[in-house]
């Protein structure tokens, strides 16, 4: 995997994440700009780059499987009544240019393109904080407008008929280990109470455990926050069992219109910790980074 132009983020004069900005790889993938590696402040890789079980997952950005028919996610489309389905339907998000670069922070364009033609054009603006001496906070947000003549809608496997897939929106694939992470919200526990759920923040946690045996190496702990009334109004998407991750869902129980010429705007806020967090930990840390 190679990038060109790729700015790394620091914090307290520590890079914790890179962003590529052109990856070179194959359109089933739907080639995209993502951050990898991303590391707390110890240095432990917190994310995964075209990993075994599912190639098409890039480390932190934003992937959507269904943008009026095409795949911005890579892999196997979901088709109602086949199920997933390879076809020749791969977008690419293509990097346009920054209008900021930071040792801390960026504001980047890019173009969300499809069979030739651009179907959305994205802001993204990402920026790193530090938050105590073992712990900092990444802010996404995205804008995506419509910039074609007719209306858009993003959708997802769920949306076409498969349950429990309402994927698309903000990712975050973590780092895979021997024991799989656990997750949290303020109210639940486990992968099948919180998949689905609306919750202000759900936490993810891994690497050493209290457990003997257990395997994993430095503890690690992320909280994903919605940090505007829209983002916290998304179910979060959970997986541990299968593998590490977590997201939003823009298109849960129905797809999401974008007319044309207007624009849909999340915020994700990521805590990114050493150690594994307790839930009134991952709470402080979480007002701590989403309070202005």
């Amino acid at each position: 995997m190679t990038g060109h132009d790729s700015p790394v983020l620091r914090v307290a004069g520590r890079p914790v994440g890179r962003y590529v900005t052109r990856p070179e790889l194959p359109a089933r993938l739907s080639p995209r700009p993502c951050l990898h590696p991303v590391t707390t402040l110890a240095g432990t890789v917190v994310t995964e780059l075209t990993p075994a079980d599912h190639p098409h997952h890039l480390g932190v950005g934003v992937a959507v499987p269904d943008v009026e028919g095409y795949n911005f996610w890579g892999g196997r489309t979901f088709v109602r009544g086949k199920g997933p389905t390879e076809l020749g339907n791969h977008g690419a998000q293509r990097h346009l240019a920054f209008q900021l670069r930071e040792p801390g922070a960026f504001v980047a364009d890019l173009r969300w393109m499809a069979a030739g033609a651009e179907l959305l054009r994205e802001r993204r603006t990402v920026a790193a904080n530090e938050l105590t001496g073992t712990a900092w906070a990444l802010d996404f947000a995205f804008a995506l407008t419509n910039t074609t003549s007719r209306p858009l809608s993003l959708g997802s496997p769920a949306t076409s008929g498969r349950p429990g897939a309402a994927y698309g929106g903000f990712f975050w694939r973590a780092r895979k280990e021997a024991s799989a992470p656990e997750v949290f919200t303020a109210a639940a526990d486990g992968e099948a109470a919180v998949h689905g759920a609306r919750a202000d923040w759900v936490a993810l946690t891994g690497g050493a455990s209290a457990n003997p045996g257990a395997g994993g190496g430095a503890g690690w702990t992320l909280v994903l926050a919605g940090a505007t009334d829209a983002t916290r109004h998304d179910p979060w998407f959970v997986r541990t069992a299968e593998y590490p991750g977590v997201g939003s869902c823009l298109a849960h129980d129905a797809r999401l219109p974008i007319p044309p010429g207007e624009t849909v705007v999340r915020r994700i806020v990521t805590v990114v910790a050493d150690g594994r967090l307790t839930r009134d930990e991952a709470a402080a840390l979480v007002r701590k980074a989403v309070t202005p």
